[in-house]
């Protein structure tokens, strides 16, 4: 690999380093000496910077070959998995000689008992003094990815590692297990873990780490500054005009992330996904893409696990999740809905194919008429935890994405199984119209489906509810059926009596769910009472956008799984949102942005305000600004992580959700219908006018024929003697 200086020349380097002179004029017969390979992000920076450093690659040969009282930086290059190799002979020759000494990982410390070698879990860095200030407050947090340190007991430690709680601060403070980080050692510093390596690791956030890399230079008498540009970014800067095109430009690049990503599972690799799907195993051991060579046929996997390793790369998540293949080939469908690419057909049509057939998503008991979860959607393929579930809104997802996949190729291979997967999700919803989080194969064969139709279910949650009616909508008008209609209405009416301080987590990703619905309620029953809820919802999550287009998280609600943490120890115990506090400058793309486009794209077409519209076009070229750039990891080029810090302008969030954290990224969900939404921009259509002409109602007949052969009662199942065994 290469890095890259702003002027345009290459040089080796393991990762690439956009990087800028900020300040070089080092101190009057000051020196710059390093021990480390030429390779190593702070030699590669001071030297973009204009300082005039001397390199040796070994410990040794730095401090003899350095002059008395010169700055000498010993790095370790070969961690984690060695440390760098001192002696305490080695440490009384810089001391004698009162060398300036910085040195990180070391195999030996005068004076101290070195333990064993610890990794980060969910772990961070704090900076546990002032010295830093203004620039880094204490208690600032760092983000040094899968830090491996060396506990030691350094007096006064300038940063620590440590659980804690917290966006920008550690708002509870350190807990008494903080370990030192870094720390003075005679005339220079030592560091537990490995500093220099802020580049490739992706160290976050940048401009922090920024500053203290320069206050450590400053300190070692050394003059000098550095700046660097992380080698994954957003694509343009927030003052930065877009350019004619963006909106098909980011859309290819979607999909490009897509083909490159290696997501798709290939024939070859199918046996060992399923063999560690049946394991439990839910994170690939291996960093990066495994391989290229999917098209669908065998579906795509769930995505990118938040967790960066420390050389700057990222592992896929493996559940073969049902909402994920049909999101998946929504994105294909879009950019076939512009370009008309035959490849691009193909592969939305080998995961819907994958998700409805091969998958057994839609199939096993999914799809015997005589079971009671006789057409619903499973959760996920093969691992045992995911088949079993039923979660509302993952099938209204999937369904949603299956229309908008039928429209865009003009095909009518799914309709059938649309249908079924919408009666079977309308007989499981409560007479008031709600279903609930999730209804599991047991409680389902326990109970009946008729028991759930007919329980007074209550849910004020429109991140589970919404989407299930918004496609009962959708069915109404396709089909007549009164249920639809009757269902959703209620349950609506319901939900924006309670709106906002009854709603259970009361944030941006329910408002923006809540959006769909109300749209295509005001598009069925355009009535002054539909049109003022769909205009209220719309305008409250607009007063959190930013004039950088940004939705600003906010959470008033919380309980359940989905909560802030609430001290330092309940972080990385549960999901979480992104901030810790409201007014954190976060917005979330997994969970909000892309569904926020898709609902104020639909809310403008019915409304025809302006303030919706430009609030959507804000939106929109927002996500297209922060979509990810990266030459050295194109698996990671062209999508969008779950945080994005729009005051700093890079990912960053509290990360401490146990499986979606900030650098996350998902083939479904919110990032997929951002993308889809841009092709619907791109075409002036909405996706209520691209799925007009379905002719899902043409199955009516066949598919309430075949519902009427469970009548709802608890399930027995048949023995070898009976039929249907």
């Amino acid at each position: 690999m290469w890095c890259m200086i702003r002027t345009g020349r290459r040089c080796a380097s393991p990762a690439l380093i956009v990087l800028s002179l900020a300040i070089a004029c080092p101190a009057a017969g000051a020196e710059i000496h390093l021990g480390c390979a030429a390779s190593n992000d702070l030699c590669v920076a001071l030297k973009a910077a204009g300082v005039e450093v001397r390199r040796a690659d070994d410990p040794a040969a730095t401090i003899r070959s350095a002059p008395a009282g010169s700055a000498v930086f010993l790095l370790a290059d070969s961690y984690p998995a060695e440390r760098l190799a001192l002696t305490d002979t080695l440490w009384n020759e810089a001391h004698e000689k009162q060398l300036r000494v910085y040195a990180e990982f070391p195999s030996v410390l005068p004076g101290q008992s070195l333990g064993a070698t610890r990794a980060t879990k969910w772990e961070r860095l704090i900076t546990s003094t002032a010295e830093f200030e203004p620039g880094l407050p204490e208690l600032a947090i760092l983000m040094a990815h899968d830090c491996h340190y060396i506990p030691m007991p350094l007096t006064n430690p300038l940063v620590v590692v440590a659980k804690v709680a917290g966006f920008n601060r550690a708002v509870f403070g350190l807990p008494k297990d903080a370990s030192p980080i870094l720390a003075r050692h005679d005339r220079g510093f030592v560091a537990t873990t490995k500093l220099s390596g802020f580049a490739a690791a992706r160290f976050a956030p940048a401009g922090e780490w920024e500053t203290l890399w320069n206050w450590i230079l400053r300190e070692m008498g050394t003059g000098a500054a550095i700046r660097y540009t992380p080698t994954v970014r957003a694509t343009f800067q927030n003052d930065q005009p877009l350019p004619t095109g963006w909106q098909r430009e980011s859309l290819a690049r979607s999909v490009a992330w897509y083909n490159n990503a290696g997501l798709l599972v290939s024939p070859e690799r199918r046996p060992t996904v399923e063999t560690q799907l049946r394991a439990g195993v839910e994170v690939a051991p291996e960093a990066g893409p495994v391989d290229r060579g999917g098209d669908g046929r065998h579906g795509v996997l769930e995505g990118y696990s938040s967790e960066v390793r420390f050389d700057g790369h990222q592992r896929q998540r493996l559940p073969l999740r049902a909402d994920c293949q049909a999101e998946s080939a929504m994105v294909y469908a879009s950019e076939f809905l512009l370009s008309d690419s035959p490849e691009n057909r193909r592969r939305a049509e080998n995961l819907l194919n994958f998700l409805y057939g091969d998958s057994r998503m839609h199939r096993g008991v999914r799809g015997q008429p005589e079971h009671p979860a006789f057409g619903l959607i499973g959760w996920g393929a093969i691992a045992p935890a995911w088949e079993i579930a039923n979660y509302g809104d993952d099938n209204a997802r999937a369904m949603l994405a299956t229309m908008f996949v039928a429209g865009a190729l003009n095909s009518s291979s799914w309709d059938e199984a649309l249908l079924k997967a919408l009666v079977a999700n309308l007989r499981t919803t409560g007479r008031l119209g709600f279903r609930g989080d999730r209804i599991d194969i047991g409680p389902l064969e326990q109970h009946g489906w008729k028991h759930y139709e007919n329980a007074a279910t209550v849910n004020y949650s429109p991140h589970f509810e919404a989407y299930p009616w918004a496609c009962f909508l959708w069915a109404y008008r396709h089909t007549t059926h009164a249920p639809f209609l009757e269902k959703s209405r209620t349950a609506i009416a319901m939900t924006m009596k309670a709106f906002p301080a009854q709603w259970r987590w009361n944030d941006n990703m329910e408002r923006a769910h809540m959006l769909l619905p109300l749209a295509w309620l005001t598009r069925i029953e355009d009535t002054p009472e539909h049109r003022a809820w769909l205009t209220g919802v719309a305008h409250d999550l607009l007063a959190a956008q930013d004039e950088c287009g940004a939705l600003q998280e906010r959470f008033r609600g919380g309980g359940g799984h989905y909560q802030l943490p609430a001290s330092n120890e309940a972080y990385g115990t549960t999901e979480t949102p992104l901030l810790q506090e409201n007014g954190d400058p976060v917005s979330d793309q997994l969970y909000v942005s892309g569904f926020a486009l898709l609902g104020l794209h639909e809310a403008a077409a019915v409304l025809n305000e302006e303030t919706i519209r430009r609030g959507a076009d804000k939106l929109a070229e927002y996500l297209a600004r922060i979509q990810t750039k990266s030459e050295v990891y194109p698996y990671l080029d062209g999508t969008w992580f779950r945080a994005f810090d729009y005051r700093r302008w890079e990912p960053w969030g509290s990360s401490g959700d146990v499986g979606w954290g900030a650098w996350c990224i998902e083939a479904g969900w919110a990032q997929a219908w951002g993308s889809a939404i841009m092709a619907l921009r791109e075409k002036g259509t909405t996706l209520w006018d691209l799925t007009a002409h379905s002719a899902v109602a043409r199955h009516w007949d066949a598919v309430q024929t075949a519902m009427t052969r469970n009548a709802g009662d608890p399930w027995k199942a048949p023995t070898k003697e009976e039929p249907g065994s």
